[in-house]
């Protein structure tokens, strides 16, 4: 199957509109802080959440709401989490219901999420007040949605596809936020996936469930896991395919597809780290199993020393082995190769666990790129997996020292 990249985001799809206003939550009004997705019939939905024990509203709600596979809208605000609030629950409801009553659509098919500061009561009235005007701007608007979920990201991140099932035309769209308190379980800060493809929403949650195994799962950027990751994907149906219900070719193909979004978001998450300069990606291969292969990969780019290390393009191989031999697997630590790649060249620094020689101003012109990969290979079987993150800079303690005020 050929999967080609289409402009268009959460609007590339069949059906679906967006919008993206200033409403008010933020006090700086050039910064957009409300979005609004729909699709013009019921869609087949499913989500994947965090596992924090504390959990935002909005994934409360939206949890609920999905039990029927079935949703048709999603509304978002920035620069309030809405989390560790005591009428926090009422007002995810009430966001719901302000966006079904203004979409004429069941309250219940509305997905909601909240992003920013936590612990800050989230006023209704300038959502409220807004709805009209966000459902005005309802339209090929993916860029200004995108731009009303941001934090402190500096890019917007979209991504949209084309391919066929039997000769049928179909879609898949995706924006998503995430910068800081990036260390994902079930999910990342916050992705929206739209797509025209008919499938069963027992299959579309089986998919997402399975993908963000390998794809959001396997990004950090600070070590710290959110209370709001909330990820959903609405698939409407209007690109006319027969309906994929099992997990037969159709749905592999779309499984596919899907993969090929959500590892173009999580790269773009992880590059866009809070203060990062670089894109760190550890490839891992020879595992025992894939659980053996991401451990080692994830352990390895949640590492503050390596990521300090590839911030100061300093070859300090060894920070890579003390991250495998903490990462929780029984790995041979005498059988462990490890090679670092940029664009400027490939150097080797490890050999079954061992130092190379090598030279060092090589290892300072390969780590001075703006995206490193660090490819280990285990050599205890054909496991592999893959794991995103970023350097760690002085500009993370920075954002992060007065994020609150």
């Amino acid at each position: 199957m050929k999967i080609n990249e289409i402009l268009g985001g959460v609007c590339a799809p069949k059906g679906f509109k967006a919008a993206g206003i200033h409403c008010g939550i933020r006090k700086n009004k050039s910064k957009k802080d409300l979005a609004l997705i729909l699709s013009e019939v019921p869609a087949a939905a499913a989500g994947v959440y965090t596992s924090n024990l504390v959990k935002g509203a909005p994934v409360v709600v939206t949890k609920r709401n999905l039990q029927d596979k079935k949703a048709q809208a999603v509304i978002c605000n920035s620069g309030n989490a809405n989390t560790c609030n005591s009428d926090g629950i009422e007002v995810a409801e009430k966001m719901c219901a302000l966006a079904a009553e203004t979409c004429k659509i069941n309250r219940a098919d509305v997905i909601v999420a909240s992003t920013g500061v936590i612990g800050q009561k989230l006023s209704i009235e300038p959502i409220e007040n807004a709805m009209g005007e966000l459902y005005s701007a309802l339209g090929d608007n993916s860029e200004a949605a995108n731009e009303a979920i941001m934090t402190t990201d500096t890019v917007k991140k979209s991504v949209a596809v084309e391919f066929e099932l039997n000769g049928v035309k179909c879609r898949i769209g995706a924006i998503g936020k995430g910068i800081g308190m990036v260390c994902p379980n079930m999910a990342t800060n916050l992705i929206f996936i739209t797509s025209d493809v008919a499938i069963s929403g027992d299959l579309l949650q089986q998919a997402l469930s399975e993908d963000v195994k390998s794809s959001f799962n396997m990004v950090s950027v600070d070590g710290d896991q959110s209370t709001n990751d909330t990820c959903c994907i609405l698939a409407n149906g209007l690109a006319g395919n027969v309906t994929i219900t099992d997990k037969g070719a159709d749905y592999k193909l779309f499984a596919r597809a899907l993969s090929y979004c959500t590892v173009k978001i999580s790269r773009m998450i992880a590059k866009d780290g809070e203060g990062a300069t670089k894109l760190i990606e550890c490839n891992v291969r020879g595992g025992k199993n894939t659980k053996m292969a991401r451990n080692v990969a994830k352990s390895v780019i949640k590492s503050s020393l390596v990521k300090a290390a590839m911030f100061g393009a300093d070859a300090n191989w060894g920070r890579v082995l003390c991250a495998i031999g903490y990462c929780g697997e029984n790995v041979n630590v005498n059988s462990i190769d490890v090679t670092f790649r940029s664009r400027f060249g490939k150097l080797d620094v490890c050999k079954d666990g061992y130092g190379i020689d090598f030279s060092e101003e090589l290892a300072k012109k390969v780590l001075s790129a703006d995206e490193i990969a660090i490819n280990i290979d285990l050599k205890l079987g054909k496991c592999k997996a893959t794991a995103w993150g970023c350097d760690l800079t002085y500009d993370y303690v920075k954002i992060n020292g007065d994020y609150r005020t």
